[in-house]
C-alpha cells in the first residue's frame, strides 16, 4: 500500500493496521490458482476432507476488498475501506467485478448505498467507477492529523437497487 499512499504512508500505516484488524472489518480475497491446485482441492472435497477454497493456500493473492457495514448520517451503507489489486491483476476487469460483488452484498444486506474514498490521482479507479455509473462524486481534501499534509480525494457513492418496501 506504500505506493498508493506515497510519502504519507508512514503516518497512515498505523491507522490502516488498526482498521484492518477491527472486529467489524470484512474481506473479499481474490487468488490465482494453478490447474493443479484446483484439482487437488476437488479431490479433497470428494474424499470428505474439508477444502480450504476460501483461503489462498496454494494460490497467489491478487488483491482484496476491505469493507464494513456502517451508518452514515442515519443511512445504512456498505463502506469500502480498501480495494487493492496486484499490478498483474489490473486492467482485466477484476476491480469492476469486485465492485459489482460489493453492490450485490450491499443489496442483499439491505444497505442503501455503497461508499468509498478514492485518491484523485488514481485515474484507473475513477474510470472504473464512471463505467459502473457510480454517481454522487464529492471532491474532498483530507488533512492527515499526524503529518498535516492535505490529500486530494473523492468520496464516491451509489444508491443500491435495494429499497424498503
Amino acid at each position: 500500500m506504500e505506493g498508493t499512499y506515497g510519502s504519507e504512508w508512514p503516518s497512515e500505516e498505523k491507522i490502516k493496521r488498526r482498521e484492518m484488524v477491527a472486529p467489524e472489518a470484512r474481506y473479499i480475497l481474490t487468488c490465482q490458482y494453478t490447474d493443479n491446485d484446483i484439482a487437488k482441492c476437488f479431490m479433497k472435497q470428494d474424499s470428505g476432507v474439508e477444502c480450504a477454497h476460501v483461503t489462498c493456500r496454494g494460490g497467489r493473492l491478487l488483491g482484496f476488498v476491505h469493507y464494513r457495514f456502517i451508518v452514515e448520517e442515519d443511512v445504512p451503507v456498505l463502506y469500502v475501506y480498501e480495494l487493492q489489486l496486484e499490478s498483474s491483476a489490473q486492467g482485466k476487469g477484476l476491480r469492476k467485478f469486485l465492485m459489482q460483488l460489493i453492490e450485490l452484498i450491499a443489496c442483499k444486506s439491505q444497505m442503501w448505498a455503497v461508499m468509498l474514498t478514492v485518491q484523485k490521482s488514481n485515474t484507473d479507479a475513477m474510470f472504473t467507477y464512471s463505467v459502473l455509473q457510480i454517481c454522487n462524486i464529492q471532491y474532498l481534501a483530507i488533512t492527515s492529523g499526524s503529518t498535516g499534509i492535505t490529500l486530494p480525494r473523492k468520496i464516491v457513492s451509489t444508491r443500491t437497487r435495494y429499497s424498503y418496501v
